[in-house]
C-alpha cells in the first residue's frame, strides 16, 4: 500500500512537472508586425504592415504543443501613401468599417527537434475563415536585461490566397496579386 502511494505521489509530481512547462506569453505590440507584399501588375512590390496587435501565446517547449491568438487593427496599415492606405480600407480591399481586425488562433505546432518549424491555424479576415499555415524563419527565447522575464519570438512567413478571403479588387487586370506574402515579425512576454 504505501509503494503505490509513493509511485501516486511520483506520478502526481512528474506530471505537475510536465504541465508546468506551459507557459503564457502576451504579445509585445512594439516589437510584432505584420508586413504584406504584393506584386503590382506583375512589376513591382508593393508593401505596407498593420502597426497595431494583440493576443497571447501559450507554449509549452517540453510537450512542443501550443496555441497563438493574435488579433490585428486592420485600421491600422501603412503604407506610406495616405491615399492607397484608404484604399486598402475601403471596401474594394479589407473594408475596414465591417471588419475591423483579423484574427489568427492556432494550435497545431510542428517542431524539428527543439526548433518550432511550423503553425497551422484559421486566419478569419475580412469575416472569412480559412487554414494557414505559417512557416518559421527565425525563433528564439531569451532573458529580456531590464524586464527580468523571458521574450520569445521570431520572424515568420506566409503566403495567402486574398480571393479566398473575398479581397477580389483588381484580380481580373492583375492590379494586385492574388497571392500575398506576410511576413510576421513577433515577440511575446512570459506573464
Amino acid at each position: 500500500m504505501k509503494k503505490s502511494i509513493f509511485a501516486l505521489a511520483i506520478f502526481a509530481l512528474a506530471t505537475g512537472a510536465v504541465h508546468a512547462q506551459s507557459a503564457q506569453y502576451k504579445i509585445d505590440p512594439n516589437h510584432t508586425r505584420a508586413i504584406f507584399e504584393a506584386k503590382h501588375f506583375g512589376t513591382s512590390t508593393n508593401r505596407g504592415q498593420w502597426e497595431k496587435s494583440e493576443g497571447e501565446i501559450t507554449l509549452d517547449k517540453t510537450a512542443k504543443t501550443g496555441k497563438v491568438d493574435i488579433t490585428l487593427d486592420m485600421n491600422s496599415i501603412s503604407t506610406g501613401v495616405a491615399a492607397f492606405n484608404n484604399h486598402l480600407k475601403s471596401a474594394d480591399f479589407f473594408d475596414v468599417t465591417n471588419h475591423p481586425t483579423a484574427k489568427f488562433v492556432g494550435d497545431k505546432f510542428k517542431f524539428d527537434g527543439d526548433k518550432l518549424v511550423e503553425v497551422t491555424g484559421d486566419l478569419t479576415l475580412r469575416g472569412k475563415t480559412n487554414p494557414i499555415t505559417i512557416r518559421t524563419v527565425n525563433f528564439g527565447c531569451y532573458t529580456h536585461p531590464t524586464l527580468k522575464r523571458e521574450i520569445c519570438g521570431g520572424d515568420f512567413e506566409t503566403v495567402l490566397t486574398r480571393s479566398a478571403f473575398d479581397v477580389n479588387w483588381g484580380l481580373a487586370n492583375r492590379a494586385t496579386s492574388d497571392d500575398i506574402k506576410v511576413i510576421l515579425q513577433v515577440e511575446a512576454i512570459k506573464q
